[in-house]
């Protein structure tokens, strides 16, 4: 099995159609993969005529699902995980409008597998609350994550796809154990691991 990330940083779903990446994606896919399609982090942020969740970034979502079922891909949507935002109460607050419930309302209209990222980080963060989830980001920031919230995040998308019963499942290593997001891993027990590509063997030689 192989994985291709053909997302950039910093792209709405408009910047990413407009520079031909997700026509790319199509054009590569083959029947049988998978396109996991997340965005809304930075779509909430576009402004004019003809922009918004249900306009624009809905027809978009829709447009690519289409797009992906001709080529007989398996197509996926996931929320944005949420940005580190606590109201009083010690609760995730939502800071992408409409752009989450968009994307839920069109997995269940065009019967399309969702992975709820920003209910899961939700708990995330909350688990470790306001200060406590700093933790999970580079310092002094927010919205960008470190290694280890990284981790935490990608385990919840696993998750999401175990709880989903997609066929790409079985392809998941077979000792993975169940994750909650509710429960993160502790901070002081995590570790990068090692690159597979590194040899930890100087080579002869100077």
């Amino acid at each position: 099995m192989a994985i291709a990330n053909h997302g950039e940083s910093g792209e709405s779903y408009s910047a990413s159609l407009g520079r031909g990446r997700l026509n790319k994606v199509i054009d590569v896919m083959m029947p049988g993969d998978y396109l996991f399609l997340q965005f809304a982090h930075n779509d909430m942020k576009e402004r004019g005529d003809g922009k918004g969740a249900f306009l624009n970034f809905k027809v978009g979502m829709e447009k690519y699902i289409a797009a992906a079922r001709e080529k007989g891909g398996i197509p996926v949507l996931v929320t944005p995980m949420h940005r580190r935002r606590f109201d009083s109460k010690g609760k995730n607050v939502n800071t992408f409008g409409d752009y989450p419930e968009a994307g839920r309302q069109t997995a269940r209209e065009m019967g399309v597998p969702l992975i709820d990222l920003l209910q899961m980080s939700a708990e995330l963060y909350e688990a470790l609350g306001p200060e406590g989830s700093s933790v999970l980001f580079k310092q002094g920031d927010g919205t960008h994550h470190n290694n280890y919230g990284a981790y935490q995040l990608a385990k919840c998308v696993v998750e999401g796809i175990r709880n989903a019963v997609l066929d790409v499942a079985p392809w998941l290593v077979s000792d993975l154990i169940p994750f909650s997001p509710s429960k993160p891993d502790p901070i002081g027990e995590f570790q990068v691991p090692a690159s597979a590509l590194v040899k930890a063997n100087k080579p002869d030689g100077e």
